[in-house]
């Protein structure tokens, strides 16, 4: 997730404001904050209160869709023009690093850290706003990463529709898991931050609309493919938030909430779990 305070750009954005409890964002505020807030697309952000928060957080899934999309049509262009299987992986997994400069991968190696520390939650905390990596972190951001490129390749290996279905699946999934992250009843770890801005920010049924809307399209996605794909599908992206829900419930313990670190190792581990189903069978 990209810094409230500067949109990809870099150029200032106004600072967050109070906002009633009532009050609703536009489709356009949210949309521009997702967009602004989990990629570095040229997308200026108007505004950074709660009700925005709230929208784009909701809306989170379709900032996936377009980073998965770039994945798979990197991916897809390079098994085209006659390369390998991990060629066209390697590509599909270098652009959703690129699109959020590296910041979900970063994420997921502090909250490795502080996972790792066995230190109480505020010295964890500390941990992992600092600037390097840890062991921990390098570990699971090798791990993570190769999982990524294998599963990616398998999926290539079946054919570039398979592989590009597979990109977007798992680009969308994450951006998913972000969205469930981000529902009503889970705290912030700390009183600022990204993670703060959006804590708790989406009611639980529209995550849960957001959650079976998502399953739906890539089983109609996959369908072409055949009944066991269309299955195959929904259940990569169910098993993704399965185990990024597990993470999340574990920040939460551990740390006493979730940090915009959390929110990028959700993401993580949601695309990484679903590629890995994908690329099974």
């Amino acid at each position: 997730m990209t810094d409230p305070t500067t949109d990809p750009a870099g150029d200032p954005s106004p600072p967050p404001r109070p906002a009633p409890p009532q009050e609703r964002a536009a489709l356009g505020d949210g949309l521009r904050f997702a967009f602004g807030t989990l990629t570095v697309l040229p997308v200026r952000t108007t505004r950074w209160d709660r009700p925005a928060a709230r929208t784009g957080m909701a809306c989170a899934p379709l900032a996936g869709l377009v980073v998965g999309a770039a994945a798979a049509a990197a991916g897809t262009a390079l098994a085209l023009l006659g390369g390998g299987p991990l060629l066209a992986a390697a590509a599909a997994v270098t652009v959703p690093a690129a699109l959020t400069r590296g910041l979900h991968l970063d994420g997921l190696a502090d909250t490795a850290d502080g996972l790792g520390s066995a230190k109480p939650a505020a010295e964890a905390l500390r941990i992992m706003k600092r600037s390097d990596i840890g062991p921990f972190g390098v570990v699971v951001l090798l791990l993570l990463l190769l999982l990524q490129a294998g599963a990616l390749a398998d999926a290539f290996a079946e054919g570039w529709a398979r592989g590009a279905l597979a990109a977007a699946t798992a680009g969308t999934a994450a951006r998913l898991a972000m969205t469930l992250a981000s529902r009503r009843g889970i705290p912030a770890a700390r009183p600022d931050g990204l993670g703060a801005a959006v804590a708790g920010v989406v009611p639980r049924h529209t995550a849960v609309l957001a959650a079976a809307a998502v399953a739906v399209l890539a089983a109609a996605a996959a369908a072409p493919g055949g009944a066991l794909a269309a299955v195959r599908a929904a259940a990569a992206v169910a098993a993704a938030l399965a185990v990024a829900e597990l993470l999340l419930r574990r920040c939460v313990r551990r740390f006493g909430g979730v940090t915009g670190d959390v929110f990028g190792a959700v993401a993580e581990t949601a695309a990484t779990t679903a590629l890995v189903v994908l690329a099974l069978g």
